[in-house]
């Protein structure tokens, strides 16, 4: 199971899980200490792990590390890197934007080409993207992480409809907020771009849209991923899983 963004946050917490499940996991992040620690912690915890650094965005990076890890490829891949910046969009550093747009989304796609070859030949593979609750609905302030994740559902279902005649499926998990490290910088930038105290934002951002108004664990995501990964979700693709405590049904 190779998973992108795993030296911290969710990517981390997802690591872990799969390899308590058994998963020989390759934590591929863009700083490769990051990605060491999460693959010491697993490997500490009587886990199978590997440690890739690369940047999602760079083909070539992606190439040398697929280069890697053949002949035995990759089954799963969960396209997981991220980042987040919270700005007016008359505000929004256009270098931002694109930087976003280019690891959540380019990277998405470069990392879905490049695995899926292998998983044609041996038959068999499972795609999963990290969504957000903002692949489907919108927040003042994230205008290019919005965009982003909208477009991973769109990519995720054309990318379904190329790779129905074999047992690869693609689909995009969309929780509300997890309390990870890339939310607690949201909550600082949050309280000042709307001008109210971190703990109104926790409250009245992040929570109050929920009617569970609680925050998504890792245990909830890996239990998604953990289905859709089994021969059982071999007819589910293409398909939006949200887990976002009845946000969208309001």
């Amino acid at each position: 199971m190779l998973i992108t963004g795993a030296g911290s946050g969710i990517g981390r917490g997802l690591a872990e899980s799969a390899a308590r499940d058994g998963y020989h996991v390759i934590a591929a992040d863009c700083r490769r200490d990051a990605a060491e620690e999460t693959v010491a912690g697993i490997v500490a915890s009587g886990g199978s792990a590997t440690a890739c650094a690369v940047d999602v965005t760079c083909q070539s990076d992606i190439g040398r590390m697929m280069d890697r890890l053949e002949p035995s490829g990759v089954d799963v891949l969960i396209n997981n890197a991220g980042l987040q910046y919270v700005a007016r969009l008359e505000e929004f550093s256009q270098e931002q934007w694109v930087r976003l747009i280019d690891v959540m989304l380019n990277g998405a796609c470069l990392m879905t080409r490049a695995v899926l070859p292998g998983m044609r030949q041996r038959g068999f593979g499972r795609i999963i993207n990290i969504g957000s609750i903002h692949s489907l609905v919108a927040s003042p302030f994230k205008s290019a992480y919005v965009a982003a994740k909208h477009g991973l559902l769109g990519f995720s279902k054309v990318v379904a409809l190329e790779t129905a005649d074999v047992d690869i499926t693609i689909n995009t998990i969309c929780p509300s907020y997890v309390r990870t490290p890339l939310v607690e910088k949201q909550i600082a930038a949050q309280a000042r771009e709307h001008g109210i105290s971190e703990s109104e934002v926790i409250d009245r951002i992040m929570l109050e849209p929920m009617p569970k108004r609680a925050f998504i664990s890792i245990e909830e995501l890996y239990g998604a991923v953990s289905y859709l990964v089994s021969g059982l979700a071999r007819n589910i693709t293409g398909q939006t899983i949200t887990i976002d405590g009845g946000w969208t049904v309001r």
